[in-house]
């Protein structure tokens, strides 16, 4: 026999939060995840763009901006990669799985920001990386794991 579903428990019944995923089935769960799977789709086609060798929606190459901004063009990859393994991960419906893709991609967006800020671009260009820092902050925040304690005693990890 299964647990109950309480509000604000796992879907696997567990009030810790562990073994189940994140959002409990109430609209605003259904909205949540509306949200990361829209972020996922978001990162997922910027990972492709990264890849893609002409043109893209978004502008000029970005074989040709990477360089523009001071980095190496081959970094389009790295940075592509990243995007899209996060996109997935932000997609998969356990916190711990949204917890690193949110984590991981707070780092490649202050990144993102700081090369906007460097570059003297104007807002049309650097508003989308802070929105979406704000967002990954905002995820990483909801699914930080139960014992955040030991996050900061490395020591003590199980």
């Amino acid at each position: 026999m299964t647990a109950p579903m309480h509000a604000g428990l796992s879907h696997s019944g567990r009030a810790d939060g562990h073994g189940g995923m994140g959002i409990a089935h109430t609209w605003p769960g259904w909205v949540a995840t509306g949200l990361l799977w829209f972020l996922a789709f978001e990162f997922l086609l910027g990972a492709v763009t990264k890849f893609w060798p002409g043109p893209t929606f978004f502008g000029p190459a970005y074989s040709v901006k990477f360089p523009e901004w001071g980095w190496p063009g081959w970094f389009r990859f790295v940075v592509g990669g990243i995007e899209g393994v996060c996109a997935v991960l932000l997609a998969i419906p356990f916190q711990e799985a949204r917890f690193l893709g949110a984590a991981v991609l707070i780092l490649v967006l202050t990144g993102a920001v700081v090369t906007h800020i460097v570059n003297h671009h104007g807002v049309k260009e650097s508003t989308a990386a802070p929105v979406h820092l704000v967002f990954m902050v905002i995820i990483v925040l909801a699914t930080w794991p139960a014992d955040w304690v030991d996050v900061l005693r490395p020591g003590q990890w199980s």
